[in-house]
């Protein structure tokens, strides 16, 4: 399993968002531009010390990582506020890509169009609640895609 952010925007998400990958032995995809850079103490302040263990890949576009990774659409899973479906309705594979977009924006229509069925929210059951922290979802789900091998 691969968690992928596509143009991550804060560095904190994703220093915290990269402990979380070594923590699972999960490898850490970003897509950019970022709005930050990886050098950045930000970064490494949320990760502590653990962000050289990070199993980085970098890519510079959503169409470069496609074309290296090859991943077939049904081990795409899409993470947006407004999917049809929870996290807890998707089947996940131990070959899934976990996929966020950036904390201002969320993913590109360009990347979701035509992937309804494999795009997931997580529930918020007060509607004065308009998103989530993107590291504290990332985690959420990273937990539950995962819950077989973890013994849950």
């Amino acid at each position: 399993m691969k968690l992928v952010l596509v143009t991550p925007e804060i560095p904190y998400n994703t220093g915290a968002i990269g402990r979380t990958c070594v923590a699972l032995n999960l490898e850490l995809i970003l897509i950019k531009p970022y709005g930050f850079s990886l050098t950045e103490k930000a970064v490494r302040r949320a990760g502590t010390d653990y962000w050289k263990y990070v199993h980085l890949s970098e890519y510079d576009s959503w169409k470069h990582f496609l074309d290296d990774r090859k991943p077939r659409p049904e081990s795409l899973f899409f993470f947006e506020e407004h999917g049809e479906q929870t996290l807890y309705d998707a089947d996940y594979q131990p070959d899934a890509y976990l996929v966020f977009g950036c904390e201002s924006k969320g993913l590109p229509l360009a990347i979701l169009n035509g992937m309804e069925d494999q795009t997931f929210s997580l529930p918020m059951l007060d509607s004065r609640v308009r998103s989530l922290n993107l590291a504290n979802v990332a985690t959420a789900v990273i937990y539950q895609a995962m819950r077989t091998q973890l013994g849950g």
